[in-house]
């Protein structure tokens, strides 16, 4: 690592290009703190790029079909692709085989959202601070469809730190939080220890006592989770909540998606004057941040990329298939 590297310095293991180039992806990562998000391509084997870009406050991603979605500080932004812009965009003319424009912005307020998902019924968000999910229809800041058993009213008090969403078939179906508290920031209390995964239709408690879950995701008929609190990928039985661990990585673990065999994992950095996190089992090895390439078949991290500066925490991990290098223009003016 360079002794006084650049904005933005980031490096990766051999293979990280070549397993983005074979399959024909990118990799996109939102990072509240750096106000960025980043695309991450290899248009050569051996070559990784990347391209940051402003958005306020940046969290979870969507993505259908030429769309994507971000939740940001007040607002959530719609772009859609467009390829046949891609090649004449004046900057660099000829570099990018795809071209995200901003189409729609949904302005909601300051609402917290975390993970977003496009589902059936419309692009869903996870409403942290009312403890809820809602569609994004533009008819209101955010509707609620769903609340937890245990939220007794709709509150801007964040009384249970509701995060991530999986969908099942289009359907929303499972959620994480950080705690059952129903009182405003009660989730903080246990941040460690009081996790729960929750059936979405039944309003089951799948799994409970889990340390600060993320991400859950339903990939090939497995549900797939982040603990952040103890570093580790696990799986857990829908049915019986039985939880299984897949992997330990040692660092705050968040922001989860998968391409062929492989999951692309994001990584933070614990602030040493974070009072809220100090305390963590993975405190001390969280030092940097970046993204795990994990190789579900064989069991192993088969690739990372880490951040030397600028990038200390990250939220969200997308991966954007058949773009081997987006571009991307927001309605920042500052890239």
């Amino acid at each position: 690592m360079p002794s006084n590297p650049k904005p933005f310095a980031f490096g990766c293991t051999p293979m990280v290009p070549t397993i983005l180039h074979e399959l024909g992806v990118t990799v996109a990562i939102s990072t509240y703190q750096a106000g960025k998000v980043i695309f991450l391509s290899s248009p050569e084997p051996k070559r990784l790029v990347q391209l940051p870009r402003n958005f306020r406050k940046p969290m979870g991603i969507a993505l259908h079909g030429d769309q994507m979605a971000v939740a940001t500080l007040g607002e959530i932004l719609v772009l859609t692709n467009n390829r046949e812009m891609a090649a004449d965009f004046p900057p660099q003319p000829n570099t990018y085989d795809s071209l995200y424009l901003p189409k729609t912005t949904y302005h909601t307020g300051m609402l917290d959202t975390h993970d977003l998902a496009w589902g059936n019924d419309g692009l869903y968000g996870v409403i942290t601070q009312f403890s809820c999910l809602a569609l994004m229809d533009g008819q209101y800041s955010f509707t609620p469809i769903w609340k937890p058993d245990f939220i007794s009213k709709l509150m801007p008090q964040d009384r249970c730190h509701l995060n991530g969403l999986a969908l099942v078939d289009g359907a929303p179906t499972y959620i994480s939080a950080l705690s059952q508290t129903d009182e405003p920031e009660g989730w903080r209390k246990v941040k460690t220890t009081g996790g729960v995964l929750i059936h979405i239709p039944s309003q089951n408690i799948v799994a409970e006592g889990l340390p600060m879950p993320h991400s859950p995701r339903y990939y090939d008929g497995r549900l797939l989770i982040l603990f952040s609190a103890t570093g580790q990928l696990a799986e857990i039985a829908p049915d019986s909540g039985a939880v299984s661990i897949l992997a330990e990585f040692g660092r705050f673990v968040r922001g989860m998606s998968k391409r062929g065999k492989y999951l692309f994992i994001g990584f933070s950095k614990i602030r040493k004057n974070s009072k809220g996190f100090q305390d963590l089992q993975v405190a001390e090895s969280s030092n940097k941040a970046g993204v795990i390439i994990y190789d579900l078949e064989e069991a192993k991290t088969v690739g990372e990329i880490v951040y030397h500066s600028s990038v200390d925490e990250i939220y969200d991990v997308h991966v954007i298939p058949d773009m081997v290098r987006p571009g991307i223009i927001t309605p920042e003016k500052k890239v």
